[in-house]
């Protein structure tokens, strides 16, 4: 969906690179944000998984119900936040037109963070259960749902005036309350989870279940904002460049985001048959999926790496047809071919060790790689030595190098001191 709002902006008639600037900084905003809650309400997945694999429905109905009640929770808070940051939006130091087409598309997509929650908690069930296909067909007709009314909101079509970038707000927003409602009446309507919902869940224990999911869940929602964040930096620091090279960061970071996105679901069904496996106390099953989730995704972004590499040009011009966006954008593609296996890798790896459980040490691993390395070598290089758009994502592929080799290392040292 990300994919084609990108597109669908930078295709526009007037004001894309503009636009495609401004959608990325609200998307680095709210991403930086919600991934937090979003990370949070996945480690529900495994949670659910282990206690299938224990025999104990009961206990993974009460927890779809106490993540659903996390999520409106955690959506409240995370709307509150990102309508902090956007009043103070002018510490960004972005340009003024940035903050004209930036802020009304932010407001947007913040109240779609409720039903994205919603969503995420749903899926967590489903997924927990290993029912994925589901969340995979209402995410599909969900995306388009969203090209269809972006081309429709976005350029304007008979009574229907052109909104621009607003109308791809509003085209995200209806699509994720879509895939929300989706999800629920499946869910709720399906005979074969009928028995999940018997049992009655007491409001100690349903106190007890949502402690344990955020003990979790959170620590492990601030690896990812941690990284996040320094992404979002990025596009930050890009706005300080030039606003094409803001621009050119949002193909390219975009593309990079694709394959990603790709392996979080290679690190999520790793995760889930970690917890399976950690229910039935087996070890060597653990070794096992964690060594078979690991080698899928590293397989994935190779040929993934190989594809931006050769076709760089021809991916980009896909995007958007200015010329001065397309030449930063190509250099920097290079750069996402280069860091496409040990974000694989990294990515993988905290799946992996979410389904163990395991998340202080990961969240200070992720701080260190992000915030120690990545960041400060990204401003280094991009602008105190003024190398630019590359420099910074030199600084970002390092941080990448980083977690690939420290995460791995704590899920197989964690694994091996699992008691059976």
């Amino acid at each position: 969906m990300g994919l084609a709002d990108t597109i669908q902006v930078g295709q526009m008639k007037e004001l894309a690179a503009e636009s495609l600037g401004a959608s990325g900084m609200a998307g680095s905003i709210f991403f930086t944000i919600a991934v937090v809650g979003l990370i949070c309400l996945q480690i529900i997945a495994p949670m659910i998984s282990k206690a299938e694999a224990e025999d104990n429905t009961a206990e993974a109905g009460h927890l779809l119900r106490a993540g659903f009640r996390i999520a409106l929770f955690l959506g409240i808070i995370t709307i509150a936040i990102i309508g902090v940051v956007a009043l103070n939006y002018d510490l960004f130091q972005q340009s003024d037109i940035n903050k004209k087409l930036t802020l009304p598309f932010l407001a947007l997509i913040s109240i779609s963070v409720v039903p994205t929650f919603v969503f995420s908690a749903l899926k967590s069930f489903t997924d927990g259960l290993r029912n994925t296909k589901i969340a995979m067909i209402i995410t599909i007709v969900a995306l388009f749902i969203n090209i269809a009314l972006n081309h429709i909101l976005i350029n304007g079509i008979f009574f229907i005036p052109e909104l621009g970038l607003f109308g791809a707000g509003i085209s995200t927003l209806l699509a994720r309350i879509f895939m929300a409602c989706a999800l629920a009446i499946y869910i709720f309507r399906k005979k074969d989870y009928k028995p999940y919902f018997v049992s009655k869940l007491s409001s100690k224990h349903a106190l007890e279940l949502e402690k344990s999911i955020l003990k979790v869940g959170i620590p492990s929602g601030m690896q990812g904002f941690f990284e996040i964040a320094t992404f979002g930096m990025a596009v930050v620091m890009m706005g300080w460049i030039s606003t094409t090279a803001q621009a050119a960061h949002i193909v390219a970071i975009n593309m990079a985001s694709l394959t990603y996105m790709a392996a979080t679901g290679i690190a999520a069904a790793g995760g889930i048959n970690v917890g399976a496996d950690l229910g039935e106390r087996n070890r060597k099953e653990i070794f096992m999926s964690g060594n078979a989730a690991l080698l899928i995704a590293i397989g994935f972004m190779a040929i993934c790496a190989i594809i931006m590499f050769t076709g760089r040009e021809l991916l980009v011009r896909g995007y958007t047809q200015e010329t001065k966006v397309i030449a930063i954008a190509v250099q920097l593609v290079v750069w996402g071919a280069i860091f496409q296996l040990f974000d694989g890798i990294q990515a993988v790896a905290l799946g992996l060790l979410r389904g163990l459980q395991d998340v202080k040490i990961p969240t200070a691993i992720t701080i260190f790689c992000y915030w120690v390395i990545g960041l400060p070598l990204s401003y280094y290089l991009g602008i105190y030595l003024n190398i630019g758009a590359v420099g910074i994502w030199m600084g970002l592929t390092a941080s990448l190098v980083c977690s690939s080799i420290l995460l791995p290392w704590r899920f197989y040292s964690r694994a091996k001191r699992i008691d059976v």
